[in-house]
């Protein structure tokens, strides 16, 4: 009862914060795709984990010029644990274009595991690059002399970081990070150019309430935070008899999306996830919907340690 009304108290704070911030990718799926997020998720499934999500945001979206199309957004992300250092390796690799704007991060992750009575708390951290490309072809200057306007495509590389910390009990999960931990910024070689991502905190957390014997009903929360603004996603999620699952997620001011899913072959190895968005605020200025893919697969063999896995669905979906 305390970790529910604790839960509870966490979605009702944040949905009183009628604000809103962006600067990393959303994913519609994001209950599904703690890797990304939080370093300290490394290793806490006890299995080996791939994961590749495929986003198309505004699907359909054409400018009235070449300027790079609707966004898309794909992460590959990667979950091992090492048994006999009580602790998890992980990384993840995204590819984001918006536009004329390339985004390209690759991040290693390593997280120490504590036991908490029958609770796991996880510390981690990542590090690695993020660089960003332009397009300057694709832009129509008012000033062709404008001395900021450049040609053809360039790019630049940062070193980057983050950390977190997750917690993983039988019912609850919660889990707090932040990334961007070096500011890294990009000019292009001009000042006014100048673009740099704030440290972004994200906080996310879940609850598994066992309906009747085969059905679990999971509601979640992420909040994303430049620390100036923030972006809301609440979500609950059906799983029936740990195979099938299905749910509904609300980003605030945004959209509203469907979620669906089916896990397949032995010991439910491998998830197939969609994600349909439908916006519902703004909607003139964007394509109506968007479209999210994921696939998931679980290792039979754990490469870093000798221990044999017992696999719990209450990790799998």
């Amino acid at each position: 009862m305390r970790n529910k009304s604790i839960l509870l108290l966490f979605l009702g704070l944040f949905i009183y914060v009628g604000v809103r911030a962006q600067q990393d990718p959303e994913f519609t799926q994001f209950m599904n795709n703690k890797m990304y997020y939080n370093p300290a998720y490394a290793g806490v499934e006890g299995i080996t984990r791939l994961s590749l999500v495929v986003r198309s945001k505004w699907t359909g979206y054409t400018g009235t010029f070449n300027d790079g199309g609707a966004p898309t957004t794909e992460v590959l992300t990667m979950s091992a644990p090492i048994y006999k250092l009580n602790s998890g390796f992980g990384a993840y690799l995204i590819n984001d274009n918006l536009g004329s704007l390339n985004n390209l991060a690759l991040q290693g992750s390593y997280a120490y595991h504590v036991a908490v009575k029958d609770a796991k708390l996880s510390f981690g951290i990542n590090a690695g690059f993020y660089s960003q490309s332009i397009d300057f072809d694709n832009y129509r200057p008012n000033d062709i002399n404008d001395p900021v306007i450049q040609t053809g495509k360039q790019t630049q590389f940062r070193p980057d970081m983050g950390a977190g910390v997750f917690y993983q009990a039988k019912k609850l999960y919660g889990s707090i990070s932040v990334s961007h931990l070096l500011n890294p910024s990009f000019n292009f070689g001009s000042d006014a150019l100048r673009n740099s991502l704030e440290p972004t905190l994200y906080v996310m957390g879940g609850y598994h309430y066992d309906i009747t014997y085969n059905l679990e009903l999971t509601p979640s929360l992420l909040v994303q935070s430049d620390f100036n603004k923030y972006l809301i996603n609440l979500g609950a999620m059906l799983t029936y008899n740990e195979k099938f699952w299905g749910g509904i997620t609300y980003k605030y001011l945004e959209s509203a999306s469907l979620i669906v899913g089916m896990s397949l072959l032995k010991s439910n190895a491998l998830q197939i996830g969609y994600g349909f968005d439908y916006i519902v605020h703004d909607q003139q200025a964007k394509q109506a919907t968007s479209n999210e893919i994921r696939l998931s697969y679980a290792l039979p063999i754990n490469p870093f340690g000798s221990r044999k896995v017992v696999r719990t669905p209450r990790f799998r979906h």
